[in-house]
Formats: C-alpha cells, structure tokens, sequence
C-alpha cells in the first residue's frame, strides 16, 4: 500500500517552532543538537511495510522548499522578521539529519541530530508521519471505519458546543498526533463554519488556508536548550530563555511556558518585569488548578490584576476537562485551552502517545523537569538528578534569603 505525500508544504508545523527558530536563528546558530523519537503508549509495533512508507515519506519531506506565497504568509505574521524570512527561502530539512531504524519487535527508532536550528524543525513532521503512516496501514485498523467513528464523535463535539454545554475558547493543537492531514483540516473546517468556539489554530498551514489565527508560544526544548550553553548555570536556564525570548519579541509575542524545571523555580525568574511584558502563562504538566491558583496568587503578589493576563491550558485535555478549569478560573483571569488529540484523533482506535523530544546539546545531556514526574524524559540519569538537585538549591536558597 503506498500512500500519497503526507507533507506537502513546509507550513505544515506548529507556529512555536517559527517562534523559538526565530531566536536561535538570531541568537544561537552555533548549538548543535539530538532529538530522539519515543512511543509512550504500549504494545504498539510497527511492520517492515510501515517502516518502509516512514522512510520514503521523511524523502519526501526532504525534497520540499518554502514557495514564495508560503514565505509571504509568514511575512504577514506580525513578529516574524525580514530576514528570518529570507533565511527560510534558502532553508530546507536535510535528510541526512534524520536516522531512522526498525527493531526487533517493531520497536521503532528515530533521531535527529544537526544544527539546532535545522533539527529542531523536523519534529513535527515526523511525528505527522509516523501517526498517519500508523493508522492507514496498521493492519488492525479499518482505515475507513475509523473516519467514520471521527466523524460521529465530531459532530457530538459540535452538537455540544452550539447547544452550550461547553462554553470556553479554544485553539487547535492536534498536528503533532492527527489521525491524518486530511482528517485535521476538516476539523478545522467545521469548527470553523459550524461553531464560534474555535480562537485558531497552532498549525500554521490551516491558518493560512482557512483565514485563521496561528496560535503559539513556545516549546519544553526552548528552556532545554540552554542547558547546554556552558556559560549558563543550571537552575538560571530558565530566566536566560525568557529573557532572549523578551528580547527577541519586546512582548508582541509573550505567553511563556513555565513548568520545564519546574513551575516554582519559573515564577522564581518570573520578576516584575517579566510579569508586565509578558501577556500570560501556559501550562502543560501537574494539577491545573493548582497551577492556576499558584500563578495568580504571584500576579497579585506583584499588584497586577489577574484577570489582565492569559492563562492557557494545553495538558491532554478534553472537552469536560477544559470546561471544569474554565468553570473554576473564568472570572479571575482570561482563560483559554490548546486542544489537540481529542479534537484531531478521537476514533475508535487508541491515539499513539509519540514524542520526539530534545536530549543533547553540544553533546551535553538535557532534561525537563515538569510538575509531573512521569513526563521527565531524559537517556541520562545522572544529570536528571544533577538537574533536580541544582533547581532544588536554588530554590531553598533563594527563598531562605526572602528573595523572589
């Protein structure tokens, strides 16, 4: 069975990977860097066929550049500067970055290693690829079975929405774990035509071709790579990522992501200064509530009205989930929701959990820490411990000094 291109345009990715590619291009071109592919969900196996089909689409992916019409689409993003711009329209994926293996069992492997800047930007696609190469071919799926169970199940979605059950905003966030490219851009068509839920979308292609807002902030492996930059200490990776990042965007693009070594630690660095210039706050990891409560009780430790500033919510949500956290939050600050697997692959069959995550810079270790445990990823243990011990000491020092 052979498919057609899954990748067909290079906007085909997630706005925070223009958004975080901008700084390094700016600031960091000489970080090199490794991802490595993990599947968190278990006994999923992939077939020699599946293999195959993974590697020819990943040439495909290489052989696009960006067209001019595509490149003046990012032009029109506010933030997004001339000649990152330019840079991009002599860019293009490397295959030779990108190594891919099956194992014994089926146990699929994948990584990418080459210039941050370049690396960083085939996780997307290749996490596309890998579902929808996946769910079409797996021979324990009925292909056109599952489009049925996802039509039913959007239309309940929508049904709900209009009747006001659910009554919260959101952004779709599903590119990285689609059931297809096909299957994404109806979802986005009908929430669009049929309901006023939908804010935009994170998938920069949708937006373009369905007039919407591209929706993004930045990534876990924004803050990860600092940690490879020597001259950085450990627990201080976090406030030299937001301050580059404030820097490169002078608030126009300021929703910061705050549990990668920890949310604590974050608010540590999440000063006066960064509490005014940035718009709002997104979680990913632990109790939202608890979150929610945590940061807003630091905006008004600072005398800034919460209800001024965004908290986003993107942590394997659902419907009900989302509505429950806008129900507690929603008349004390802006609240709104990036929703991805449940809107983009809700069928009959279980969604992969697949992760390509950041793992070496320079080829130093690096890790996230998140307010979940179970969500740290990282091949070094050792300097997962190193990571937590350093983040911990800062914490206990600083606060045994009354400082913030």
């Amino acid at each position: 069975m052979k498919l057609q291109p899954i990748i067909v345009s290079l906007l085909d990715s997630d706005l925070y990977k223009w958004n975080m590619n901008q700084v390094m291009f700016h600031k960091h071109t000489d970080l090199v860097g490794k991802y490595i592919f993990k599947c968190r969900t278990p006994d999923v196996y992939f077939t020699q066929e599946m293999y195959k089909e993974i590697c020819e689409q990943v040439d495909h992916l290489c052989t696009l550049t960006y067209r001019p019409e595509e490149l003046d689409y990012l032009r029109s993003i506010r933030f997004i500067k001339p000649d990152y711009v330019e840079f991009l329209r002599l860019w293009r994926p490397l295959r030779d970055y990108v190594k891919i293996r099956l194992g014994p069992g089926g146990v699929l492997s994948i990584v990418v290693e080459g210039p941050l800047f370049s690396a960083m930007q085939f996780e997307i696609y290749l996490l596309a690829i890998v579902n929808e190469v996946y769910f079409r071919m797996n021979p324990g799926c009925d292909y056109i079975d599952l489009c049925v169970s996802a039509v039913r199940k959007l239309d309940k979605k929508i049904d709900m929405l209009n009747s006001g059950i659910y009554d919260f905003k959101f952004a779709e966030f599903g590119t990285r774990r689609r059931f297809s490219r096909e299957w994404q851009s109806e979802v986005i068509s009908r929430l669009k035509r049929k309901t006023d839920a939908m804010v935009g979308t994170s998938n920069v292609y949708f937006a373009w071709k369905y007039n919407l807002t591209p929706i993004g902030t930045y990534a876990h492996e924004f803050v990860q790579m600092y940690q490879g930059i020597p001259s950085i200490p450990l627990a201080y990776t976090n406030k030299a990522a937001m301050a580059d990042w404030y820097d490169e965007y002078r608030g126009d693009n300021g929703t910061a992501l705050t549990d990668t070594v920890t949310t604590d630690l974050f608010l540590l660095d999440f000063n006066r200064a960064m509490v005014n210039n940035y718009t709002g706050v997104r979680h990913d990891s632990g109790d939202p509530i608890a979150w929610g409560e945590k940061v807003i009780k630091h905006y008004e430790s600072y005398g800034v009205d919460p209800k001024t500033k965004l908290l986003l919510f993107s942590d394997s949500l659902d419907f009900d989930r989302a509505q429950e956290i806008y129900n507690h939050f929603r008349d004390r600050a802006k609240v709104s929701f990036g929703i991805g697997t449940f809107l983009t692959n809700d069928t009959n069959a279980r969604p992969l959990n697949i992760v390509i995550k950041l793992q070496e810079v320079n080829g130093n270790p690096v890790a996230k820490l998140s307010d979940a445990p179970g969500k740290a990823m990282c091949q070094d243990p050792e300097y997962l411990e190193y990571l937590r011990r350093s983040v911990d000491f800062r914490l206990k020092r600083e606060q045994a000094l009354g400082l913030r």
